[in-house]
């Protein structure tokens, strides 16, 4: 859904600012708050939690989307459109490969965000790894909140990795940033 809103949004940029200004402060919102703000609109348990982990998720993904695809490099579109490319075809082929790296940058926060803000969930009775972490903290068990926390560190480092398979498939080789070789400093 992001991807798409973004994409809407750089077509039509004089809604766009507002828009990623407001999904902005969304972001600020501490999670627990935002959370308990669903409370009272959706009840406790999984949808509440759903929505609240989906608000998170569009800001960094509409706004690497709008940003990737606003600045992909001028040259290459304008070679297209001297090429005789239509507007979705240089939005396809050119504009949309250029922003891959940025826009799944983007897909990488907003999956690492939601898989730690997804232990708080179980505040409101959506259970999941947040469960340990919450009844460790009422029983004062360090063990207990770690059995929640170190699974659900390694799942966002997990899911991390395994984004960034798809963003390497998804970038073109050419754009694909390498590691730097390292100076000598032993002179």
């Amino acid at each position: 859904v992001a991807v798409p809103l973004g994409l809407a949004l750089e077509r039509s940029r004089a809604v766009a600012e507002p828009v990623i200004r407001l999904l902005g402060v969304i972001q600020t919102i501490p999670s627990i708050a935002l959370l308990a703000f669903m409370i009272p609109l959706l009840g406790v348990g999984v949808l509440p939690a759903l929505v609240a982990l989906w608000l998170y998720s569009l800001y960094p993904i509409i706004r690497t989307t709008f940003s990737g695809v606003r600045d992909a490099d001028p040259a290459a579109i304008e070679a297209a459109e001297a090429l005789g490319t239509t507007a979705r075809q240089r939005l396809l082929w050119v504009r949309l490969p250029l922003a891959a790296p940025v826009i799944m940058a983007g897909i990488r926060t907003a999956a690492v965000i939601a898989v730690g803000a997804a232990t708080l969930a179980a505040f409101i009775g959506a259970g999941g790894l947040g469960d340990p972490i919450v009844q460790g903290l009422s029983l004062a068990d360090s063990r207990m909140v770690l059995s929640g926390a170190l699974p659900a560190a390694l799942l966002a480092l997990v899911v991390d990795g395994g984004l960034a398979a798809v963003e390497r498939a998804v970038t073109p080789a050419h754009r694909r940033v390498t590691r730097q070789p390292r100076a000598d400093t032993s002179r």
